[in-house]
């Protein structure tokens, strides 16, 4: 079996879920292309030497400049923060290696548009690291909005919700500075709910938002990840420089309704990413605090036995399911990588575009920037003028 070499520019949270992904690949599915794990960069030399032992990679480095320029290197994953993800994507792209490349794919829509331009002149495979689209009962979902059993699609309801900001004296992480992170919860969560919305319903006509930053600053860290940091000794601080909360209203192309809410202030809340759609012959709940379920309701059932049935979407007939445990034995957050590496991996093997890819990124960060546009101008944006 032929395998490909990666190597990931990341080593934290994504670069634990990525690594666990590509080590799950050839025990679960053996047929399929395999990654090789060659060498896994970050800036802190020793951690990065540490995580690369941890994990299961062959090497470590400090500079992902010599990683992108190497000759057996086949792909570059890039799960760094936002900040770094056009120049590393854009080498990489120039370099011929293929790209996998966590959300939002850049900072900001001019920057994604640019990266989109890098990989397709390279003729490079790409993809953006949208993985709730890979959860089988999200394709579930998908597949009854495709074959029309739900009918005319009229309501759309995405809402993530997250707790772990609530605390004024949680340390100023990266992801609460927009020249790293781009936007707070909104590109954060947001760019999933646009995302999923994306895959589900369509394309989004107009946009109208609202967002607010409920704790103006925070005490300086020693030391910062994603979502966690270390106060430091001093009590100084700086400042939020991003959303701590988003909403806003869509119009979608097919004349549907929709309504998105990401927040890092809903407290008990640690991680809840729902949608609910609504058409004309039923409708669907998801949570991922309940990831193996999908709730469903057919108008057409009859009015004695009425109302949403709990589907499991752990069983062969389900999207991905039938190459893990027995039937009800339910999967985790972990599954949702391993899927979509397996889409990334078969679309370079099948030598075709991969879904979904940096045209979503991009279009999720047209959304993202109308949204933004909206807020200040207070009034509706045409998502297509941007």
């Amino acid at each position: 079996m032929k395998k490909l070499n990666i190597g990931m520019v990341g080593y934290k949270f994504m670069g634990k879920a990525h690594s666990n992904a590509y080590r799950a690949l050839p025990m679960f599915f053996p047929d399929r292309l395999h990654p090789a794990m060659k060498v896994i960069c970050g800036r802190n030399r020793e951690a990065v030497a540490s995580a690369a032992h941890q994990f299961g990679w062959a090497e470590s480095s400090s500079d992902w400049k010599t990683l992108v320029s190497r000759e057996d290197i086949d792909v570059v994953d890039i799960n760094a923060p936002s900040n770094a993800h056009k120049e590393i994507a854009i080498a990489a792209a120039q370099a011929g290696k293929h790209l996998y490349c966590e959300k939002p794919l850049a900072l900001s829509l001019a920057d994604s548009r640019e990266m989109l331009e890098a990989a397709e002149s390279a003729g490079i495979k790409h993809m953006v690291g949208f993985n709730y689209r890979f959860a089988p009962a999200v394709i579930l979902a998908k597949k009854l909005i495709d074959e029309g059993r739900l009918g005319d699609i009229y309501h759309f309801r995405g809402w993530f919700l997250q707790d772990w900001l609530v605390d004024p004296d949680f340390p100023l992480a990266w992801r609460l500075q927009q020249e790293i992170a781009g936007s707070g919860a909104h590109g954060d969560l947001g760019a999933h709910l646009i995302d999923m919305a994306h895959y589900l319903i369509g394309d989004m006509a107009e946009v109208i938002g609202m967002s607010e930053t409920f704790i103006k600053e925070r005490p300086l860290p020693s030391d910062s990840g994603a979502l966690s940091a270390t106060s430091g000794a001093a009590a100084e601080k700086g400042p939020v420089t991003v959303d701590d909360a988003t909403l806003f209203m869509a119009r979608f192309a097919n004349g549907a309704l929709g309504s998105f809410e990401a927040t890092r202030f809903a407290s008990g809340h640690r991680s809840t990413n729902s949608f609910e759609i609504n058409g004309s012959k039923g409708s669907v709940i998801f949570d991922f605090e309940r990831m193996n379920e999908l709730q469903v309701y057919f108008t057409d059932d009859q009015e004695d036995v009425q109302g949403f049935r709990r589907v499991l979407a752990t069983d062969s007939a389900h999207a991905y399911s039938g190459v893990w445990w027995p039937t009800g034995h339910p999967i985790g957050y972990e599954h949702t990588f391993t899927h979509a590496f397996v889409e990334f991996l078969d679309a370079i093997q099948e030598d075709r575009l991969p879904s979904p890819n940096f045209h979503d990124g991009v279009k999720c960060q047209q959304v993202l920037e109308a949204v933004e546009q909206s807020i200040k101008e207070r009034t509706w944006i045409d998502v297509a003028s941007l």
